[in-house]
């Protein structure tokens, strides 16, 4: 998958996309972040994703995950190495029913993010939720008029339903205008159980989506990748309760079966199994990995060149109690 830069040369999107959720908090401070950052960049990644809202829901200053990320960049002086996609169009925490989707508000988030990136550009931005109820024809439009505007290189969505992403490609397809690059929904090898998701406007990879992204050549960046490590706790019985609630079901223990034959026979860990899973769909796709220290970072990009042949798809697909 390939992006232009500002300059109109082209850069190679690295497999593994670096999540940044926690970046720059109390959780993950300024200076292990940009060690993150070092470390990623030292073996050869260069996507990195993070949000206008990312850590904001704890305590501190607001988009400091963007802040940090727009720092490190400042140092390093190498923006024009690096693919950086942030999200806008979030809901207010305090009314995630109401949406924020009017051309206005993406601009505000837009432009808040561009000042805390400290960056003339994006090259990925991403519509962070949707609204049903606002055509896709006005969305697309006033998406395009930032690429003219030279705020955002290309643009993609996140938690957007198939019927809707299908809408809005065929209408920019129609008017021979840019359309989404990129899809951006919850995805791992595990199976989800979703009426235990606290955030309802969260959506899903499923059946028909994935037509979508085959049909379309739609590249896939999924979150929550390796399902908050569900496999590799469950092999080291530590699996949390908030872990549990989300991923234990017979679906996933058949799985984890499964993970852990093919991770025998082919000498890889539990982990790079799952990631490696994500990156050999028929259709591009490279996961976000939100890792919180460089041991669980090396661990991730050790799966970044790997590939399962259909055979060990298939297999690995195939669950007994599904």
């Amino acid at each position: 998958m390939l992006y232009k830069n500002i300059n109109n040369s082209e850069l190679k999107v690295s497999s593994i996309c670096l999540g940044s959720a926690f970046m720059g908090s109390s959780t993950i401070p300024k200076k292990e972040s940009h060690g993150l950052l070092d470390l990623f960049e030292a073996e050869g990644g260069n996507f990195i994703d993070t949000a206008h809202i990312y850590s904001d829901w704890l305590p501190g200053e607001k988009s400091i995950s963007e802040k940090t990320i727009g720092e490190w960049l400042k140092i390093k002086k190498n923006r024009h190495n690096m693919i950086i996609g942030t999200k806008g169009a979030h809901p207010d925490f305090g009314a995630m029913n109401v949406s924020r989707l009017s051309k206005k508000e993406v601009l505000s988030d837009l432009e808040g993010s561009l000042q805390a990136l400290k960056t003339d550009y994006i090259d990925i931005y991403w519509l962070h939720r949707d609204d049903e109820n606002r055509p896709v024809e006005e969305i697309i439009d006033y998406l395009n008029e930032f690429v003219k505007s030279g705020k955002i290189l290309n643009f993609g969505c996140s938690n957007w339903k198939a019927y809707r992403m299908k809408e809005a490609l065929d209408y920019a397809a129609k008017k021979k205008i840019n359309g989404f690059v990129a899809n951006q929904n919850m995805w791992s090898y595990a199976e989800l159980n979703v009426e235990n998701l606290e955030d309802k406007t969260l959506v899903v990879m499923d059946k028909e989506a994935r037509e979508i992204h085959n049909t379309y050549s739609l590249a896939a960046i999924p979150y929550s990748s390796q399902a908050n490590g569900f496999f590799t706790k469950l092999s080291q019985n530590r699996l949390s309760d908030a872990v549990k609630k989300l991923y234990f079901n017979n679906e996933n223990l058949d799985g984890y079966e499964r993970v852990k034959k093919v991770a025998k026979e082919k000498g890889m860990t539990i982990s790079d199994v799952v990631l490696t899973y994500l990156t050999s769909q028929p259709f591009v796709t490279v996961p976000v990995v939100g890792c919180r220290n460089e041991e669980q970072l090396k661990d991730s990009l050790k799966a970044s060149d790997l590939k399962f042949n259909r055979e060990i798809l298939e297999y690995l697909e195939y669950r007994e109690n599904k």
